[in-house]
């Protein structure tokens, strides 16, 4: 029994450190962030950041949650519908998630002061972010990042390894892919 409960409880952190790993490295590195970084960036919001400092702490705490909360329903829901077998459904429903997910982000950097002003959100969020950094001290967690960063690094090689070897200048395969143009150019113009 204490054999199946230590498999059950592994297999959990492999699920979490899984989802975790996802969502860090390729939702919000690979998406997210560079969303985050161009809605940060419109003249629009800064000046709605100004706005932001007039407006009461509470209004900003009831947006903010509401926003959170309908990212993360709408992250679920695609999830099921990715599981279900809506696989495309699914996908573009995240898809339309992240922008929004991105502004949320950006609401809570330039209203973070603000939204700690309440203890419960202070002691809320610093929990949060304790449970993350033990997930991440794992050591699940940081073999499989070690892993992903071997991977990550090979795939790199590789790409680089498949563009000089078949799309250098003077490739045997770019040398052919000219040659079989041009045989279809002339080809061509003969008609």
């Amino acid at each position: 029994m204490h054999y199946m409960k230590q498999k059950l409880i592994t297999l959990l952190q492999l699920l979490l450190v899984v989802g975790f790993i996802v969502f860090e490295e390729i939702v919000w590195e690979g998406i997210a962030k560079p969303i985050y970084t161009w809605v940060h960036g419109l003249r629009l919001l800064q000046k709605l950041e100004a706005v932001l400092q007039r407006i009461p702490a509470g209004v900003i705490l009831v947006t903010f949650v509401v926003l959170l909360a309908a990212v993360e329903g709408l992250g679920l829901y695609a999830g099921v519908l990715f599981v279900s077998g809506n696989a495309f459904i699914g996908a573009m429903l995240y898809a339309t998630k992240i922008p929004i997910a991105a502004f949320t982000f950006w609401l809570f950097k330039v209203s973070k002061p603000r939204l700690m002003e309440y203890a419960w959100f202070a002691w809320l969020y610093e929990k949060t972010m304790a449970w993350i950094e033990r997930l991440k001290a794992w050591p699940m967690y940081v073999q499989t990042m070690a892993m992903l960063v071997q991977a990550k690094h090979r795939l790199k090689a590789g790409v680089r390894e498949f563009k000089a070897r078949y799309f250098a200048k003077e490739s045997r395969f770019v040398r052919g892919l000219r040659r079989f143009y041009h045989v279809i150019k002339k080809a061509l113009k003969r008609r």
